[in-house]
């Protein structure tokens, strides 16, 4: 292998391996692992808000249903003993049933619905907290905009009349200038 191409792997090598470093130092690992922490904690919340709270009142509204258990059955075979006649067991005939439990797909699909329902309204109540924030923030820098061109109106509005331009102090800057003059005097 040519010197050069070594030094390009290894150069992009290294790379890699700093792009990794910094992928794991500078937290990202750590927000993703807090992510599926908290949504796993989620997930159960919201399960057994679903299970123990939601679905029982709709089960009693539906007449006493429970979604886990409904089930349609897709087939049905009668289970025989070892001398090939069918079990019966208390006179009723033993049968090996396969169902399709769309019950539980439904209850399912109400987590999910419930799931992302939760999940925008939280995103909802942020993303307005960040807007109203860069509102705020915009109202500020036009405010300090105003502030500046009417500074600047009055400097222009002094020049005109030749007046000095005496440039406002503000108000931590005074102060410190005060501090420094009273240590100047307790020096001396």
């Amino acid at each position: 292998m040519d010197d050069k191409v070594k030094v390009k792997v290894r150069a992009k090598v290294k790379g890699f391996m700093h792009g990794f470093k910094d992928f794991i130092t500078k937290g990202n690992v750590v927000d993703m692992a807090i992510g599926v922490i908290i949504g796993g904690a989620f997930g159960k919340i919201i399960t057994s808000l679903v299970n123990d709270i939601i679905m029982p009142p709709i089960g009693v509204l539906l007449g006493g249903v429970d979604f886990k258990d409904l089930k349609a059955l897709i087939h049905q075979t009668p289970l025989l003993d070892d001398a090939g006649n069918q079990i019966i067991v208390d006179g009723v005939a033993q049968f090996d049933k396969v169902y399709i439990q769309y019950g539980n797909f439904i209850q399912i699909i109400l987590e999910f619905l419930i799931i992302a329902f939760a999940i925008y309204f939280a995103l909802f109540f942020l993303i307005r907290r960040k807007q109203l924030q860069e509102q705020l923030v915009a109202q500020e820098l036009a405010k300090m905009e105003a502030e500046k061109t009417e500074a600047e109106q009055a400097a222009a509005e002094a020049q005109a009349q030749d007046e000095p331009i005496v440039p406002e102090i503000p108000v931590d800057i005074q102060l410190l200038t005060e501090i420094r003059d009273l240590l100047k005097k307790e020096n001396k």
